[in-house]
């Protein structure tokens, strides 16, 4: 599938945004339920990029920057994997996969392309320092855009690549992929998924929350609850949840009261 000019710049636009927001961290561009979503809709796939983009927030759940550790790069696997499963055109579930497998990689490959950025970066703000030492203060504004455009093209500049290679060559190099590399992807995607929700749960784990979490596991079964359904019960039982903490903080229930009616009843255990 060969895009056209419009969708060319829009998915260049979508890709320079979701590159300047994985630094920037305002709106959220560089989420793959985001990314994806926009690059669907610049190409008239919006319903496979939501979908592909859904997939890939399960994988991004737990990737996040602690400390030195640089997680790996969701903007640029959102985009590519998107890019790359659109020019394929197969929208099945194995295309998703072969999709998803290519994000994963994608998304270590970018840490590469981060690092290289953030080198570039040391010369940008010297120059900076330069312009403040100086007292010109639109240096030092233009300095801080500078560094920011990087992050942008750090992941247009792919994007790019891979929209003008002939989608036959990108099918042609899916298809010659070997089965027991999709395969392996497949199933090393759905380990990276259970670490992502893994690494989520050990940062949110409290005793507060843990009858939340295990409510989940007993609703998940129910297939007659829709999406908004769930929704609803969520929205009820976070409302009963903070009345029931205002409650308990003006009854006069002494100081052994935490404030929180959960944490409470589970002291008494």
């Amino acid at each position: 599938m060969e895009f056209s000019i419009l969708a060319v710049i829009l998915v260049l636009v979508v890709a320079f945004l979701a590159g300047m927001e994985s630094i920037l961290d305002q709106f959220q561009f560089h989420q793959p339920i985001i990314a994806c979503s926009l690059i669907g809709l610049a190409t008239g796939h919006l319903k496979e990029g939501i979908i592909l983009g859904g997939a890939l927030q399960l994988l991004a759940l737990g990737w996040a920057n602690i400390g030195a550790a640089v997680a790996p790069d969701a903007a640029l696997a959102s985009v590519a994997s998107a890019i790359i499963f659109i020019k394929a055109g197969n929208f099945s579930d194995e295309g998703r996969t072969i999709a998803i497998a290519t994000a994963v990689t994608l998304a270590t490959v970018g840490l590469v392309l981060t690092m290289v950025v953030r080198t570039l970066s040391v010369v940008i703000v010297h120059q900076a320092d330069r312009a403040a030492e100086n007292g010109n203060f639109r240096g030092v504004e233009f300095w801080h855009y500078v560094a920011l455009a990087c992050q942008g093209l750090r992941v247009a500049i792919p994007a790019g690549l891979l929209m003008f290679i002939p989608s036959s060559t990108v099918q042609k190099a899916l298809e010659t992929l070997p089965k027991w590399f999709t395969d392996g992807m497949a199933i090393g995607g759905g380990m990276v998924v259970a670490v992502g929700f893994a690494m989520v749960i050990n940062l949110m784990a409290t005793k507060e929350v843990w009858p939340f979490f295990f409510l989940g596991f007993a609703l998940a079964p129910l297939n007659q609850l829709t999406l908004i359904a769930t929704g609803i019960i969520g929205l009820c039982i976070a409302i009963i949840y903070l009345n029931l903490s205002k409650n308990n903080k003006g009854g006069g229930g002494g100081n052994s009261s935490s404030g929180d009616p959960l944490g409470d009843i589970l002291n008494d255990y």
